[in-house]
């Protein structure tokens, strides 16, 4: 048989582990995740590790890459990573949700295959399990652009990622127990620039090194726990070129708000005197201001960085006259080579309103979190493989949450698994209301979506005439701050089970999420790759024959 019959066979079939995406290169790696002993605030304290790194290694793809993960399990629990805004085209198989994917078991492995189809940007990856996230075993995913399609801004003379995050010095098992136990995880202890603190003792080695008078581009993701951070430089401005996977509009900026899961890429240029400058991440929105700072250093500089510490914005209304200034670029090329304009969302008639109102109160004396007054409970069971061996009506029911919050007291709360049916491709008006006294943040799964409102009070349907129907930013997490409300708008056409959670693992780990099922009901490739072969099957599914296939 001819190298170019089988290559042709290949692309026809569903391979040992998923669909082979021809033509398109592959990246392979092999992640060892293991408990390791570190003291990230000065106090000794058990972490996370992938290939002994804390944080985790970057991932490094371009455009439509496929990427080949093989991970290792070495902590005594199941373990389960998932990927923050990587959109999983037809493959909700790899999502890393546990509402998608049975964890992976102690002591085993399992690989992970897909592709970055259609994307560009800066994104994470980190657990989902428990509150392994409280531990690390989290990084930069980046997704370049591919080398015909051009980019808004000159080739920087080098690429960085800068993750940011508050952190605590218990443990991921001592913050769980807390929770398990109905109580809050409280204030952290402080905030780490990728995984680390300067003392400012002198002593300190750099994050990041710069020559002088050139650009450099900042890839910076708060991974952290609890809290918006704001992150500047000392001396420096920064000039934003992409959000969370979209070109922007180039506008300048001295600090930057950077919200739960929330990734922003900078340029910086090394245009001061040559010697050591802090970058610097702090609390926002807190009683007590929590810093974290890290040592940018220019080459052959003479100098220490100044102890006077850039000073951050106070209030709610910075931050979302901030958000008010992202506008999406829409001459510019995202993955592929027409413009992002071209898209032109705000002409598309809506065919379905959502209307989510967090909370939270106690079930049985303990904290919970709820959406529309449902606080949801993880099956044993992944819900997409529920689905897919036609036995979801004994895993859960859909549409226990309606489309509008209950009349009933918002501090009423049933413990249920809650998953909502979308019709595939519908367009959907999504509108999210926080009367709780702090900001929250909410991610999407599979998907970006249009952020075309935020603003105080309730919503009502003529608040339609102030969203922002021309360029408002495609982006895959949304801020409602305090007492306030926000809009997004999308078309659910990615056929799979999605996970819609707020970005604080603790009001997730509680109840703060939901899953959407947008069913592939002509069970069709066209919509939908099969169960990869090497899927781990766990709950009710586990000794059950697979069912056919998705045919063409």
């Amino acid at each position: 048989m001819s190298g170019m019959m089988l290559m042709l066979l290949l692309c026809l079939s569903v391979g040992t582990i998923s669909v082979v995406h021809c033509g398109n290169p592959y990246l392979f790696f092999t992640w060892n995740v293991t408990y390791g002993t570190l003291s990230p605030l000065g106090v000794p304290q058990q972490v996370i590790l992938i290939n002994g790194q804390f944080p985790g290694p970057n991932i490094n793809s371009t455009t439509n890459d496929n990427i080949v993960l093989n991970v290792f399990n070495n902590l005594d629990e199941p373990f389960l990573v998932t990927w923050n805004g990587i959109q999983q085209r037809k493959n909700s198989w790899q999502d890393g949700t546990l509402g998608t994917m049975c964890p992976i078991p102690p002591g085993t492995n399992y690989t992970y295959q897909f592709q970055v189809k259609d994307q560009i940007g800066s994104y994470m990856y980190y657990p989902i399990t428990a509150m392994h996230k409280a531990g690390g075993a989290f990084g930069g995913l980046r997704v370049n652009s591919r080398l015909l399609i051009p980019v808004p801004y000159a080739d920087p003379e080098d690429d960085y990622t800068v993750l940011i995050g508050d952190w605590y010095t218990k443990s991921h098992t001592q913050l769980k127990k807390l929770l398990d136990s109905g109580r809050s995880m409280a204030r952290p202890d402080g905030v780490l620039i990728n995984g680390k603190s300067s003392k400012g003792d002198g002593k300190d080695e750099p994050l990041f090194v710069m020559k002088p008078g050139k650009t450099y581009k900042y890839r910076i993701c708060n991974v952290g726990l609890k809290n918006s951070l704001n992150f500047r430089i000392q001396g420096h401005s920064m000039k934003l070129v992409e959000l969370e996977g979209s070109h922007t509009v180039q506008n300048t900026y001295d600090s930057m708000d950077v919200h739960l899961g929330q990734c922003f890429s900078v340029l910086v240029t090394a245009d001061k005197d040559p010697k050591d400058y802090y970058m610097v991440a702090s609390t926002r929105f807190t009683k007590s201001v929590l810093t974290g700072k890290g040592i940018i250093r220019y080459e052959n500089g003479k100098g220490p960085a100044s102890p006077e510490l850039p000073k951050a914005p106070v209030g709610w209304a910075w931050s979302l006259n901030q958000f008010r200034s992202f506008r999406w670029n829409l001459t510019a090329s995202a993955a592929r080579p027409n413009p992002q304009g071209s898209y032109h969302y705000g002409k598309i008639n809506i065919s379905r309103t959502i209307k989510l109102v967090n909370s939270a109160s106690k079930v049985d004396g303990k904290l919970r979190y709820a959406i529309n007054g449902i606080s949801h409970v993880d099956s044993e069971t992944p819900l997409k493989l529920a689905d897919y061996y036609k036995v979801w009506d004994k895993v859960f029911k859909p549409d226990t949450m309606k489309d509008t919050p209950p009349a009933t007291a918002a501090d009423k709360i049933t413990m249920v698994t809650n998953v909502v049916n979308i019709t595939i491709k519908d367009f959907v008006e999504i509108i999210f209301e926080n009367p709780e006294k702090s900001l929250q943040t909410w991610h999407l799964d599979g998907y970006s979506f249009f952020s075309v409102a935020s603003e105080p009070g309730t919503w009502t349907p003529a608040k339609r005439s102030n969203y922002n129907l021309l360029d408002a930013v495609s982006r895959y997490s949304v801020q409602v701050f305090p007492k306030s409300w926000a809009a997004i708008m999308l078309t659910f056409d990615n056929a799979g089970m999605w996970n819609i959670r707020s970005d604080q693992p603790e009001r997730r780990y509680l109840g703060q999420q939901f899953y959407v099922d947008v069913e592939n009901i002509a069970r069709s490739l066209r919509n939908e790759y099969n169960m990869p072969d090497n899927a781990l099957v766990c709950g009710i599914v586990k000794d059950m024959p697979k069912p056919a296939p998705y045919s063409m």
